[in-house]
């Protein structure tokens, strides 16, 4: 199910545009890394093929997905998957309830949807920690959990904002192996914003410059 882009370009409400007119196609199990200056519009970039794109910003050309046409829809009905610089949990639940908040809706049963986050807490190195507070995980934990959650919703393809860059150089290549190999297991095609070098090759695949 490959990601596609056709034609897309984001401009500001006085018509400036932010890069010229994007034509991409992300098959499934590639990375593509997207870099560039800073402030050239990456993360826009992301928003926009995500639905999140806020006020302020318009943009033209067509996004699909699996060859459904997705630029009308709003986030929640694209089958998007996105990680960020932070991986941000909610405090007030425990870690297991965090990856449970990510789960399907077409997973039902308390005991079944139970299961699949202890089985994905267990694929992340992370057994027993169901009712962990996630103020307690490191770094690198976080991030396996953040990635758990987004797969448990089952996303068609996955967006990544730079989720690397806040973790130290030891963990950096170990958490950027775990995600992409899960994204690849899965045959997700992969958009990657990135200022490092090293992200770019570790993913390879093409690199867009905008």
């Amino acid at each position: 199910m490959a990601l596609q882009i056709e034609a897309l370009t984001i401009s500001t409400r006085g018509g400036q545009a932010l890069f010229a007119p994007l034509t991409l196609t992300v098959t499934p199990a590639t990375v593509v890394t997207v870099m560039g200056p800073s402030g050239v519009g990456k993360s826009t970039l992301l928003d926009a093929i995500a639905g999140h794109l806020v006020p302020g910003f318009v943009q033209s050309g067509r996004i699909w997905l699996g060859g459904r046409n997705l630029t009308a829809l709003p986030a929640e009905a694209r089958g998007i998957g996105m990680m960020f610089q932070d991986a941000v949990m909610f405090g007030h639940l425990s870690v297991g309830d965090n990856l449970a908040f990510g789960l399907t809706a077409k997973l039902r049963g308390r005991a079944a949807r139970r299961g699949a986050v202890e089985a994905a807490l267990q694929t992340a190195g992370l057994g027993g920690f169901y009712n962990r507070d996630p103020a307690t995980l490191s770094g690198g934990q976080r991030a396996r959990a953040a990635l758990m959650r987004t797969l448990l919703a089952e996303p068609q393809a996955l967006l990544l904002d730079e989720p690397f860059s806040r973790l130290d150089a030891g963990l950096r290549a170990e958490i950027r192996s775990f995600v992409f190999d899960h994204a690849r297991a899965r045959a997700l095609p992969v958009l990657l914003v990135t200022h490092d070098g090293e992200d770019a090759a570790a993913a390879a695949g093409p690199v867009v410059q905008l």
